[in-house]
């Protein structure tokens, strides 16, 4: 079921438990008592699961599968659900980091400020260092000062090396770390990009810049765009991954501070709306606390 690196979740049920409540309890209080489904108890259904972020679209097509089908009673309405989560997980493709031995591997990684890109970079880079394999972290986010300090930080906790170029072209520092990468044998190469959505334009065109230095330069090493989203964004991960979406083909999503949050059914809209699997998600602030994400492991926490 793992993948790389075969990175189990400890003490889920207690990572997941605030989804958990928002996304069955609240179900489970609604339908409780009730024998037959009605228009009213529909709604306070779909109400149920759009408040606990699945997303509208999501929501609205479980309750319109419900109204078609007379066999399924409110005492079964979980296993319903449950059956559904697993399958559009499973549907969106893979959850395991795409990696190979003995080639470069480019890992490119999008979302905005905030969202704890820099952090997963860091954690990342500490995974790959445990692997013994020779990491380069690329400091594309070039214009803000913070940044770029705070991704020199995490790589010297990880143990990785990094190309820096204070207020320099964001694609200049990719093509430089590529380059460094092949003359010295890197394994790795995880680019960090700015994600000042307030500025959406120039962010796409800066973001697209860089993916054509990969393109001419690496095309073959690519192997993820992984887009960063907060759990706490809730459904805002949605708008966030379609501006994404639109400007750089993304392959998967990595969700942060899934911990404590009660919005990590983000990870099901993904994955429905987008085909976007979930590889990653961060349960905690330690350097081992970023893990890959195991959807039946995510799911029978959500129900236990």
């Amino acid at each position: 079921m793992f993948g790389f690196f075969s990175s189990k979740i400890e003490n889920i049920k207690q990572a997941v438990s605030n989804t958990a409540k928002a996304l069955v309890g609240n179900i489970s209080e609604v339908v409780a008592g009730e024998e037959e489904f009605s228009e009213f108890l529909l709604d306070d259904m779909e109400d149920a699961l759009i408040s606990a972020d699945l997303g509208v679209n999501y929501a609205s097509e479980l309750i319109d599968e419900l109204r078609k089908n007379k066999n399924i009673k409110p005492s079964q309405v979980k296993e319903y659900l449950k059956e559904s989560f697993i399958s559009v997980l499973k549907s969106a493709g893979s959850n395991s980091i795409e990696y190979k031995e003995g080639e470069l591997n480019i890992y490119f990684i999008a979302g905005v400020n905030g969202a704890g890109k820099t952090t997963l970079i860091g954690k990342l880079a500490y995974l790959f260092k445990q692997k013994g394999k020779k990491v380069l972290i690329a400091a594309a986010d070039t214009f803000r000062a913070a940044a770029e300090e705070q991704v020199n930080i995490w790589s010297e906790r990880a143990g990785a090396d990094i190309v820096r170029r204070d207020k320099a072209d964001p694609a200049s520092v990719v093509y430089e770390a590529i380059d460094k990468a092949k003359k010295d044998n890197y394994d790795v190469i995880l680019i960090d990009t700015a994600g000042r959505l307030h500025n959406k334009f120039n962010l796409m065109e800066e973001l697209s810049k860089i993916k054509n230095v990969i393109n001419k330069n690496a095309p073959e090493s690519l192997r993820e765009c992984i887009l960063v989203l907060d759990a706490n964004t809730g459904q805002n991960g949605l708008a966030q991954a379609k501006v994404f979406k639109d400007s750089i083909d993304l392959t998967s999503v990595a969700v942060t501070k899934l911990d404590g949050s009660a919005k990590g059914a983000i990870v099901l809209a993904i994955a429905k709306d987008f085909g976007l699997p979930v590889k990653l998600v961060g349960v905690g602030e330690k350097m081992e606390d970023l893990k890959e994400f195991n959807p039946i492991d995510f799911i029978d926490a959500i129900f236990d």
